[in-house]
């Protein structure tokens, strides 16, 4: 083989390390364009990013152990010594904040993962095939939705007994009905487009149209949803909590934590209630800003409202 020739057949080569900084690129060039078009989402989405590591590095960020007690400094105020103060056993408020992020986002993200899943899938079964499948899921999502969020997950939890994993089910329950809603209507609008008509004319199977042309146009309302109802599921899981029926003690969660709070008296000292809630409202305020963003980012509809 002649030079000439060698050079022409290593050109035509794809260089894989030429292609791998363009993946990285494209990447950072969507988020700089998603940052340039919705500060306010992009700011949140950082704040929700910081939540998600620091929980995932909670053993090496948190100063104390989270159950150990001190009980030098019991029901200590803000100091030095404990940034966050300390509770009536005299377990730092501020590890015990820091590791209850792990809990409850471990439960938001395993439920909203679960149950959006679930019925996004349900509501493509159910926008597609429709007929008499249709109109008895839908009866069983309406039953679904005529109770409260929280009521339901109660009852659930209380019914299959304590524990993270059944914390998890519970709240995911409660969020099969709404994603079978939003993917069913977008699936009545999607199987009436002339491609899956074609495909259904080529032969292509009910499987196939799904999972080919139907199932990839859903994925924008799926991270919608998903992202909006890490909210939801946070709130519920702190509410399980604080009511005594989500994850046991002594696992620290913000839910527990309040609840604990109310042991110190009719009048809780204000540390107590304070970094717990402080902690949910950021946390929900971020997920929930971060999703209204991606929506109005993925929606062409929106995509020159903003």
């Amino acid at each position: 083989m002649s030079a000439a020739t060698q050079d022409a057949v290593v050109a035509q080569i794809p260089d894989v390390r030429a292609a791998r900084p363009w993946g990285l690129r494209r990447v950072g060039s969507g988020l700089r364009w998603f940052a340039r078009r919705s500060p306010m989402s992009a700011f949140w989405g950082l704040i929700a990013a910081a939540i998600v590591v620091i929980a995932l590095a909670a053993p090496a960020i948190a100063p104390y152990d989270p159950l150990k007690s001190d009980f030098r400094a019991m029901t200590k105020p803000p100091s030095e010594r404990h940034y966050f103060g300390s509770d009536q056993i005299g377990r730092d408020i501020l590890s015990r904040v820091i590791h209850g992020s792990r809990a409850s986002l471990t439960v938001a993200i395993g439920a909203v993962v679960l149950g959006t899943t679930l019925g996004a899938l349900w509501g493509l079964a159910c926008g597609y095939f429709g007929g008499r499948f249709d109109i008895i899921s839908q009866r069983i999502i309406e039953f679904l939705q005529s109770f409260p969020d929280l009521i339901l997950a109660m009852a659930i939890a209380m019914a299959l007994g304590a524990g993270m994993g059944t914390v998890i089910v519970a709240i995911a329950i409660t969020r099969i009905s709404f994603g079978g809603r939003v993917i069913r209507a977008v699936v009545l609008s999607l199987k009436e487009m002339p491609y899956v008509e074609a495909a259904r004319g080529l032969g292509a199977s009910h499987l196939q149209i799904m999972a080919q042309h139907i199932l990839p146009q859903c994925i924008a309302p799926y991270l919608i949803l998903a992202t909006a109802h890490l909210g939801v599921a946070i709130i519920i899981e702190a509410s399980l909590g604080f009511l005594g029926v989500g994850i046991p003690p002594p696992t620290p969660t913000w839910g527990n934590m309040l609840a604990d709070s109310l042991n110190a008296g009719l009048v809780p000292p204000w540390w107590l209630v304070l970094f717990p809630g402080a902690a949910i409202t950021i946390t929900v305020l971020a997920f929930n800003l971060l999703g209204d963003g991606i929506r109005d980012a993925l929606d062409p509809r929106l995509r020159g409202a903003v």
